[in-house]
């Protein structure tokens, strides 16, 4: 047996069993990529060798922007800006059928353009909109998909961790041309929850027929500008060369942070417990970039990218079938991988192959994300649908047939995104950040 062969075997066979084993999906990486290097290496080095990766891997100016947004995010979650924006959707959404519903999509589209977390998004909204949900009448299952799904539609729109993970780890492709790219594809993700929402049709509780009188949408909107002016403060100085996405993160930091003393619902008693809120969250992400990292330099020594690369240009030269493996492989990994470790292990492996088809790294960036965005949705991994399910107090058993037709909406949305490279180069070549 070649050492490539005993290497990979060894790393799958671990892996498994480890994850079968309940242990967490980043020490789940490093032991693995560890016990793979020993019929190759004796343990010191293999131990090093594993170490100097990890510490490699992190030595990157670029990921500065991680825990600064991160932060900005804790910052605006707890200084009132997700009751803004929950309220202005609720408004705006008006006294249609399913307003509440529609008024979930938009409010976590809208935060979680402002936070880049799909987790806060989903704890942040579920948590304002589930019980005036449940006192109207909606079916606290089909609220709790709606909710999940809609949770990770900020994902694609900046400041987005995981378009700078991508970013970072494809060598160098522009995290603005990414930011920017990811806005249609993120609205065609909330449209695919609004599809399904839609065909409920009158089914679902109407919204409060004064939502659209008396200036109430007028001061809604007026209300939430402040923190709806937070995108076009960061786009709007990426874009004119202003600063740099780490900078911007901290400008977003300080936004967040005048914001919240502003509306005057942040204490700086409350200081503290945010940071170390941030701080837990950004060792969480850190620490999988540096296993995944270690992963993927096994992964190169036993030559996996060229084994996977001439096997799938074996089965098909044609790019739209590549491509279809390519996101059927992302989809299924993505229901035991969250999405952090999926985009450090996978792009790796798959954007060499998606360049040599003729496929741009940024719209290979924009397909990925929206493929791990799909991923988080499903068990056993998903972390968004458990958040969803605990704050609705429904058991998962009951939200799966409700999530199913979502899953599907979603995944004809990523078909799109796909086979239409437009719908994410457009806007960026519009905007001069690419040719």
């Amino acid at each position: 047996m070649s050492p490539q062969l005993t290497i990979v075997l060894v790393m799958s066979i671990s892996f498994s069993v480890f994850l079968v084993l309940g242990v967490p999906i980043s020490v789940c990486i490093a032991l693995s990529s560890f016990l793979a290097l020993l019929p190759i290496y004796d343990p010191a080095l293999a131990a090093q060798i594993i170490g100097h990766s990890f510490l490699s891997s992190l030595d990157n100016f670029g990921f500065l922007a991680i825990p600064f947004f991160v932060l900005a995010g804790q910052i605006m979650n707890a200084g009132g800006v997700a009751r803004r924006l929950i309220e202005f959707a609720k408004v705006l959404s008006g006294p249609i059928p399913g307003s509440l519903a529609y008024c979930n999509v938009l409010a976590n589209f809208l935060f979680g353009a402002v936070s880049g977390s799909a987790v806060a998004s989903a704890a942040a909204v579920g948590g304002a909109m589930a019980p005036a949900q449940k006192e109207e009448g909606y079916d606290p299952a089909f609220s709790a998909a709606v909710n999940i799904a809609a949770s990770t539609t900020g994902l694609l729109t900046p400041p987005s961790n995981s378009l700078i993970l991508y970013a970072l780890v494809s060598g160098g492709t522009s995290v603005i041309a990414l930011f920017v790219a990811g806005y249609i594809p993120g609205f065609l993700m909330a449209l695919a929850v609004v599809a399904i929402i839609a065909a409920q049709g009158k089914k679902l509780p109407r919204g409060n027929p004064d939502n659209w009188r008396g200036g109430r949408l007028l001061r809604a909107f007026v209300d939430a500008v402040p923190s709806l002016f937070l995108v076009v403060l960061v786009m709007g100085g990426l874009i004119a060369g202003m600063f740099t996405p780490t900078e911007a993160s901290t400008v977003a930091v300080l936004y967040a942070l005048f914001l919240g003393f502003l509306y005057r619902e942040l204490k700086v008693r409350d200081l503290p417990l945010i940071f170390t809120n941030a701080i837990s969250t950004t060792g969480i992400v850190l620490f999988l970039v540096a296993t995944s990292a270690a992963m993927s330099w096994v992964f190169s020594i036993a030559e996996v990218p060229v084994f996977v690369s001439e096997s799938l240009l074996a089965i098909s030269q044609e790019p739209w079938v590549i491509l279809l493996i390519m996101n059927l492989i992302m989809l299924v990994m993505g229901t035991f991988m969250d999405i952090t470790p999926a985009i450090l292990i996978f792009t790796p492996i798959f954007l060499p192959i998606a360049v040599s088809i003729g496929v741009d790294p940024v719209h290979f960036g924009i397909i990925m994300v929206f493929n791990n965005c799909i991923g988080i949705l499903t068990p056993p991994v998903g972390s968004c649908l458990f958040v969803g399910s605990g704050i609705y107090g429904v058991p998962l058993d009951r939200i799966m047939p409700r999530l199913m037709p979502i899953f599907f909406s979603e995944c004809v949305a990523l078909a799109l995104v796909t086979y239409v490279p437009e719908l994410s180069l457009w806007l960026p070549r519009v905007l001069g950040l690419m040719k």
